[in-house]
């Protein structure tokens, strides 16, 4: 089965977003100090920055089930598909843990250990793997069935510091867990939750098999019904995510309010509406080549790859901007999550200038990105099924 190009271009142009949030992350002068969602000191610019990358994640994690189904269906064989999700899921484990953390913060103590996108697709893939013989209804009724239910998790009264609370918190919410002495890991990607959109998008899987020019209308409709969808349960204000939207002091923050969703974990209505976004994206992405096609189908077919090198020139540009800056090596912090910006003192660049450092970045790696995909398709190694 030859590559889907819809696929490649959604994930590139997803990841070509991506790397606005992280170069947001690491370089904006007020990152540190400012939740780009909170409605009392946000900008709308400054919001939306945030809030478009909301489609990173839950696109990745969809595709990677719907990429695992085309696996299954090109090898035909459950037990080498079983293995190499396997193998992969906890490869990617340890890539989080490793390679992954220290490009984001540079510190070789490792002393904050995120669990974030790339370590929540690892676990997926291994609870993928031992339910490759349970019927694609099922499995796509499991996942509707966690991404519908999951939030009623934050509603059960347990007892504080109960054993149950404490096991089953890091697979449903946001949850810092102490290691030794200096050293706390955070599961910000919980992931039963992001399991359930894994396993849409594996019974997914099945839509890609039909031919394009019926994949085109079928992933508009699917779009336009998760936004519909979205709209209706976020106007009843009762359930689909923890934070109720309200009336602002504008028409545009009232608008920023109803969209203000939870991603940590995704809620309801986070999913629906960047899924929704997805699908629009696949049917617009069918049947069409063009220039822009082009250039994100190179980003999209080495997703991995991209993501480790992204995170690394990024966190390189930040140490060269710091030391522009008149900061020195001691002035860096590490060890406590801040990227190594230095403590008390103002550092980063402006909103406008993020946004040119992001192009820059993207560009830089499209040479990179489109060498390696070429690579990657010419030599069959080992090493690339893996990156």
């Amino acid at each position: 089965m030859k590559r889907i190009s819809s696929i490649d271009v959604a994930r590139g142009l997803v990841m070509v977003i991506m790397a606005l949030d992280h170069t947001r992350d690491l370089l904006h002068v007020s990152s540190i100090a400012q939740s780009p969602t909170n409605l009392n000191t946000t900008t709308p610019i400054l919001f939306f920055t945030r809030w478009i990358t909301y489609l990173c994640a839950p696109i990745f994690v969809f595709l990677a089930g719907t990429s695992a189904y085309l696996s299954l269906k090109r090898k035909n064989n459950i037990a080498q598909s079983r293995e190499f999700l396997l193998k992969r899921g906890f490869w990617l484990i340890v890539l989080e843990f490793t390679v992954v953390n220290f490009g984001l913060f540079f510190d070789p103590g490792f002393h904050l250990l995120l669990f974030e996108v790339i370590a929540t697709i690892g676990f997926g893939f291994i609870a993928l793997s031992l339910l490759l013989r349970v019927p694609l209804k099922i499995l796509f009724f499991i996942g509707l069935i966690i991404v519908f239910s999951h939030d009623l998790f934050a509603s059960i009264p347990f007892a504080r510091g109960s054993l149950a609370l404490k096991i089953l918190s890091p697979l449903f919410n946001l949850t810092p867990i102490p290691l030794f002495s200096g050293h706390l890991m955070l599961v910000a990607y919980p992931p039963l939750p992001w399991l359930g959109i894994m396993l849409i998008g594996f019974a997914a899987g099945r839509l890609f098999e039909l031919p394009e020019e019926k994949r085109k209308p079928v992933f508009f409709q699917i779009g336009s019904i998760l936004l519909i969808l979205f709209a209706l349960v976020r106007v009843v204000n009762r359930y689909g995510d923890t934070v109720p939207w309200s009336y602002q002091k504008s028409s545009i923050f009232t608008f920023l309010s109803f969209i203000n969703i939870n991603k940590y974990p995704p809620s309801l209505l986070f999913t629906l509406v960047t899924l929704g976004i997805m699908f629009l994206i696949l049917s617009a992405a069918e049947k069409r080549n063009n220039k822009l096609t082009a250039v994100a189908g190179v980003y999209g077919k080495v997703p991995l790859f991209y993501f480790i090198v992204h995170f690394y020139l990024i966190h390189t540009i930040l140490l060269i901007i710091l030391f522009a800056q008149g900061f020195h090596w001691a002035d860096m912090n590490f060890a406590s999550g801040s990227f190594g910006r230095p403590k008390g003192a103002e550092s980063g660049v402006p909103l406008w200038a993020v946004y040119l450092i992001w192009i820059g970045v993207v560009a830089l790696l499209y040479k990179p990105c489109l060498w390696f995909g070429k690579h990657k398709a010419s030599y069959n190694s080992w090493w690339t099924g893996y990156l």
